[in-house]
C-alpha cells in the first residue's frame, strides 16, 4: 500500500469490494435495485467513516458489517411504513377543509326555515331524506301530485332565496346545486 496517499489506498480497496457488496446486498433483499441502493449507502457510510478504519485490518468484513447494519436499519424503518404507490392511503388520511361547508349549511338551514312548512317538509323528505314521492305522500297524508308540487315550489323558492342571499351576504355558496338535489 502506498502510505503517501491513504485515501487512494482506501478508495481502491473499497471499490474492489463493490461486486462482493452487491452480491451480499442482493442475497439480503432479493431486489437488484434495492441492493444497489444499499451498496451505495454502504459506500457513502464507509467513505465518511474511513478515519475509523485501521488500514491492514479486514476491510471486507468492515464493509460487510456496515452494509448489514444499514440493511437491518432499513428493514426496521420499512416495518413502520406502509406501501402506498398511488397515494390512495395518504389521500384517505387527509381531511379537506370544511369551514365553507359549515357556513353553507348554516345559511341553507336558515333559508329552509323561511319556506312554508308544507314545502320545507316535502323538500326535506324527498331531497334530504331520500324518500320517494309516494313515500313522502304517505308520510304527509296527501296525494303524490301535491308532494311533487310542494317539492318543485320549495326548490324554486329556495334557489331564488339562495341566489339573492349569495349576492347579499357574500358567503359565495354554491346554493343552486343544493337546491336542485332530487
Amino acid at each position: 500500500m502506498n502510505s503517501a496517499h491513504p485515501d487512494a489506498d482506501f478508495k481502491q480497496q473499497l471499490v474492489g469490494l463493490i461486486p462482493n457488496l452487491r452480491a451480499f446486498a442482493s442475497s439480503l433483499c432479493g431486489n437488484r435495485a434495492l441492493a444497489d441502493d444499499l451498496v451505495q449507502e454502504c459506500l457513502m457510510k464507509a467513505w465518511a467513516a474511513q478515519d475509523s478504519f485501521q488500514m491492514g485490518t479486514n476491510m471486507k468484513a468492515w464493509a460487510f458489517r456496515i452494509l448489514h447494519n444499514h440493511y437491518i436499519s432499513f428493514r426496521r424503518k420499512r416495518k413502520r411504513e406502509t406501501e402506498d404507490p398511488d397515494g390512495a392511503q395518504m389521500e384517505s388520511l387527509t381531511t379537506r377543509a370544511d369551514q365553507l361547508d359549515k357556513i353553507y349549511l348554516k345559511d341553507l338551514s336558515r333559508l329552509l326555515m323561511l319556506l312554508p312548512e308544507s314545502q320545507r317538509e316535502a323538500l326535506i323528505l324527498v331531497g334530504a331524506g331520500g324518500f320517494s314521492y309516494e313515500e313522502a305522500a304517505d308520510i304527509c297524508g296527501c296525494a303524490v301530485g301535491t308532494i311533487k308540487s310542494r317539492v318543485n315550489r320549495a326548490r324554486a323558492q329556495l334557489a331564488e332565496m339562495m341566489e339573492g342571499d349569495e349576492r347579499g351576504n357574500g358567503t359565495g355558496g354554491d346554493f343552486a346545486s343544493i337546491a336542485t338535489v332530487p
